[in-house]
């Protein structure tokens, strides 16, 4: 094949990853911030709250439609792009596959029960909807998270000259790292999410003050996006412990380690010269990578010279992208702290303009982060898509002409998101006054 052809393949795959993550991290976080909002509402009867609980269902709906299309083109892109793959794997991880399906289904059914039967079925079985749209939700992204797991950890199979045999799908489903992969993705859909919904409330508060509804919008929102953040650095450490015993390479290429050594430094930014295997302009903390990674300072970590030259992933892409990751977490776990500091010496949730600030800037990173972490685990995978079993180059489809697929997903894919963007806008708009009587703003004040 062509090598223009399998960068497109891999471009248009990417791409529609890449797009249909931020809107299925959305419609996964959403019907949790949906079922809060309820319960609070239920507790105090402040009409506000259902009014924030609408206004989510209604946005969930949205994200959930543009979810199901992107995610129907993944489906069939993974048969037509990389039948080398789905031909001789499929069997082996074809269960999660399966399974998210089902989960799939119940969402989408009880999404349909809570839209359409606020006030047609008792409250009760109203918000057991909700619930189950939330654990649905979450649990089609841990199946399909086993998928990607299986790729970078294969188990569950024997390997012969004609292909896998003796296939255990269970084994193969819950491949090593399974607790810490899944974890780690829906922790960060449940941030990115929340993380969002509080920079659009703060942004709104900005422009005006004292607007009630949007003071609880973050009432409902801040918890879960301080909480998600403060835990997210925890789950991601084990994680990274485990990528440094089973996928060593990767670890190398986030770091920019060429050289295996014992007591090897942590590198915090940098620029990683391939050529001349050195990192440059980085700020390097002694022992630092060996006491993260296997918790002793004098450990043995091994560099990028282990491994085969053609065998390294894109050591600078993965680096970059590591290192947005990190940057992006950190300071979303440094933002909620003080915002919880803040709420135990007040009592209240801060709304001060600086914190208010400080939350927009913050908003979209949860998004930023976890595109990074994702292209971290794809590039850092390559140039395997199947570790140590299967390249890349190999799984992709011998038709040629990929570029026209690739343009006309990219132009579907534009047009889906400006859509998209228009109908979330005008659902925060809605919520917003045009105009207030100077007595209105006096008394927000």
């Amino acid at each position: 094949m062509h090598v223009m052809d399998l960068l497109y393949a891999r471009a248009q795959m990417g791409l529609s990853l890449a797009f249909h993550i931020l809107f299925a991290a959305a419609g996964i976080a959403l019907p949790l911030l949906m079922v809060l909002s309820d319960l609070k509402a239920r507790w105090t009867r402040d009409p506000d709250y259902t009014a924030l609980s609408v206004k989510l269902a209604k946005g969930t709906a949205i994200l959930f439609a543009v979810g199901a299309v992107s995610g129907t083109v993944l489906s069939f892109e993974l048969g037509l792009l990389w039948p080398g793959f789905m031909g001789t794997w499929g069997e082996v991880i074809g269960l999660p596959f399966a399974l998210e399906g089902t989960a799939f289904f119940t969402e989408a059914v009880f999404l349909g029960i809570y839209l359409y039967g606020r006030d047609r079925i008792s409250p009760g079985l109203h918000l057991f909807s909700g619930v189950m749209v939330a654990l649905s939700g979450a649990a089609s992204a841990f199946f399909v998270t086993l998928v990607n797991t299986f790729m970078n950890d294969p188990v569950g199979f024997t390997l012969t000259a004609g292909g896998p045999v003796d296939v255990d799908p269970v084994a193969a489903m819950f491949s090593p790292g399974w607790v810490h992969q899944t974890s780690h993705t829906l922790l960060a859909c449940y941030q990115a999410s929340a993380f969002a919904m509080v920079g659009i409330h703060a942004l709104v508060l900005l422009r005006h003050p004292g607007l009630a509804f949007h003071r609880k919008a973050l009432s409902v929102a801040l918890p879960l996006a301080c909480l998600s953040a403060l835990v997210q650095p925890l789950v991601g450490h084990q994680s990274a412990e485990h990528v440094a015993r089973a996928q060593p390479v990767k670890l190398a290429a986030a770091e920019g380690l060429f050289q295996t050594q014992r007591g090897a430094p942590l590198s915090v930014g940098g620029l990683p010269d391939v050529e001349t295997g050195t990192m440059r302009y980085a700020l390097e903390l002694p022992r630092g990578l060996s006491l993260l990674a296997f918790s002793d300072p004098n450990a043995e970590v091994k560099g990028l010279d282990a491994f085969p030259r053609d065998e390294w992933p894109p050591v600078t892409k993965v680096h970059l992208a590591f290192q947005v990751m990190v940057g992006a977490g950190s300071a979303m776990a440094l933002l909620a702290l003080v915002t919880l500091v803040l709420r135990w010496r007040r009592g209240a949730w801060p709304e001060g303009r600086r914190m208010l600030g400080a939350w927009l800037v913050c908003g979209p990173l949860g998004a930023v982060a976890m595109e990074a972490g994702w292209l971290v685990t794809e590039w850092g995978r390559q140039p395997w898509i199947l570790r140590g079993v299967m390249r890349t180059a190999d799984a992709v489809t011998p038709v040629g002409s990929l570029a026209v697929p690739f343009w006309t997903f990219t132009l579907v894919y534009l047009f889906l998101g400006v859509m998209v963007v228009f109908l979330l806008v005008r659902q925060v708009a809605g919520t917003v006054p045009h105009a207030r009587a100077p007595h209105e703003v006096a008394h927000a004040h």
